[in-house]
């Protein structure tokens, strides 16, 4: 299908060494192309690889040059940590085993999380179906990066999602928001996360020179859609409140649009973020622009979500002692 040249310069763009190299065309299924060869693919580890491993790993954004598309990966690695971990706990009681959380950069401990006592047969095959194609996610990133994969960061699940509904104006102060305590708070919890993993990796798109890992990550995006998706449309068909939270009776659509503004005024000026339901109250499924485009973020707009805050920070929110990896750092959007 292509050339042995072509192959080899677009494979040699991006990875960190000929193994992962290597590794990274079995993970992602592409070991068809045997006009590339072993003899090839060994002779890739010059100065493309060298350039990306003599980098310092300083704090960076993914919009600053020279970040490689391994960088990239990784940082998307963090946000499948995150999102499994969260989904694993509400359908299973527990999380990632500890072989599918070690790499590089230090490794953390997950804060909160409990199995959800679903009170829908939809809600639950829902999260169950989300639950295996984030762990599923984790594991290929895992395998495609092999000995560059960073390991789990420290996450929270527990004081992140209070802070989050404050700041939404879902509960007061000094009123906490438990995302597992009833299907409803874990709806919006998962609205919380999948909204900003889409446009996560649309925005990360640009970034990515290498054909190969654009293919993956375009595969992903549509997953997370997908799962966008159905989150949105349950939380659009579901009328029941939040429990203990004083809402009951309210409706969720416009708890949705609660958390749409909060992660607005996180991540820069511009208004793109969309609840459930627009101005009217009519259905807003898909999320898009004026052209039916859905929108994108950039890591560090990606970051100020997650780490709950509009400034420059290298950790907070959901990672309390931040990322691993070289993209690390928010948006200085305040």
């Amino acid at each position: 299908m292509f050339g042995k040249r072509y192959a080899a310069s677009m494979i040699n763009r991006s990875v960190e060494n000929a193994q992962d190299r290597r590794r990274f065309l079995r993970a992602a299924g592409v070991t068809g192309l045997g006009v590339v060869g072993a003899g090839a693919l060994s002779g890739l580890a010059g100065p493309a690889a060298s350039a990306v491993t003599s980098r310092p790993a300083a704090v960076k954004t993914a919009e600053a040059e020279g970040v490689s598309d391994g960088a990239v990966l990784n940082f998307a690695l963090n946000l499948e940590y995150l999102e499994a971990e969260f989904y694993l706990h509400a359908v299973t009681g527990k999380g990632l085993a500890d072989s599918s959380t070690t790499g590089t950069g230090t490794r953390g401990g997950v804060t909160g999380g409990r199995a959800v006592k679903f009170k829908t047969k939809a809600a639950k095959q829902y999260a169950q179906e989300i639950a295996g194609d984030e762990k599923a996610h984790v594991e290929f990133l895992r395998s495609a990066l092999g000995s560059a994969a960073v390991s789990r960061p420290a996450i929270d699940l527990q004081a992140s999602f209070t802070a989050a509904a404050q700041a939404a104006g879902l509960v007061k102060r000094g009123q906490s928001f438990d995302a597992f305590a009833c299907e409803e708070n874990f709806l919006l919890a998962a609205y919380l996360f999948e909204d900003v993993g889409v446009t996560a990796y649309k925005g990360a798109a640009p970034l990515i020179s290498n054909k190969t890992y654009l293919e993956a990550a375009a595969g992903i995006l549509a997953v997370e859609a997908y799962h966008a998706a159905n989150i949105r449309t349950a939380l659009y068909q579901h009328t029941g409140g939040l429990l203990g939270l004083g809402l009951l009776g309210r409706d969720l659509r416009e708890a949705s649009v609660k958390l749409s503004n909060a992660r607005d005024s996180l991540d820069g000026t511009t208004d793109l973020d969309q609840g459930v339901v627009d101005k009217n109250g009519r259905a807003n499924i898909v999320p898009t622009d004026a052209n039916g485009i859905a929108f994108s973020r950039s890591p560090g707009q990606v970051l100020n979500i997650v780490y709950l805050t509009p400034k420059a920070a290298t950790s907070g929110g959901f990672f309390p002692k931040g990322v691993n990896g070289e993209v690390n750092t928010s948006a200085a959007n305040g």
